[in-house]
């Protein structure tokens, strides 16, 4: 009789994603600032030693979340960049998706934890900042080329700021109000779109 290959270790990436769903979880029941390395271990099944062969600390944990939305934010503008339409086009036929991964109350309530812990911690905080200047920039490239004739430098920041707080603000809306009427949601964004996305590519 044969025996059985061992099973393969799991690889370095899938320890360090079943650390960051661990982090996530414990972030969502406590907060990051009240889960402490113990606590993610637990999560994840691992002892303290192992999470820290794999992240210095909890803010490289918290960096490495944060670094995960901004790979989604890269996925999802090269997905609009590749739509095959107008970018405007692109972006306002995704409102449903875009209601509905913003009210997602998991993504939502641990989205909210990292902002409280960058408003505790300064090098939280820049990592936010650094990952808000990605964005903006995405944002204003996409303003840059859906621009309304005459439009000023001021008025594409402003626009692109306005485009920000809706996004940012249904993820407090996802918490506060998750019940509310996703269809009529994404019917009034895509109008607030059209506005904010004036005259197409």
């Amino acid at each position: 009789m044969t025996e059985s290959p061992p099973a393969a270790r799991p690889s370095a990436e899938l320890r360090q994603q079943q650390i960051l769903a661990a982090a996530a979880r414990c972030a969502r029941r406590s907060g990051f600032h009240g889960a402490s390395m113990a606590d993610i271990a637990q999560a994840a099944s691992m002892s303290v030693g192992q999470i820290y062969r794999y992240f210095e600390n909890k803010e490289a944990i918290i960096a490495a979340i944060v670094d995960q939305d901004v790979q989604d934010m890269r996925e999802r503008f090269a997905e609009l960049e590749s739509s095959g339409t107008s970018l405007a086009d692109a972006i306002i036929a995704k409102a449903d998706e875009s209601v509905a991964w913003n009210y997602d109350p998991e993504r939502a309530a641990l989205r909210l934890e990292v902002y409280a812990e960058a408003a505790r911690n300064p090098r939280v905080a820049e990592m936010l900042r650094k990952s808000d200047a990605e964005e903006r920039a995405f944002r204003k490239d996409i303003l840059k080329r859906t621009r309304p004739p005459g439009a000023s430098e001021a008025d594409l920041e402003a626009r692109g700021e306005i485009l920000s707080m809706i996004f940012e603000g249904m993820l407090i809306r996802g918490v506060n109000n998750p019940d509310s009427d996703h269809a009529a949601v994404a019917e009034a964004l895509r109008a607030t779109l059209r506005h904010l996305l004036a005259n197409g590519d």
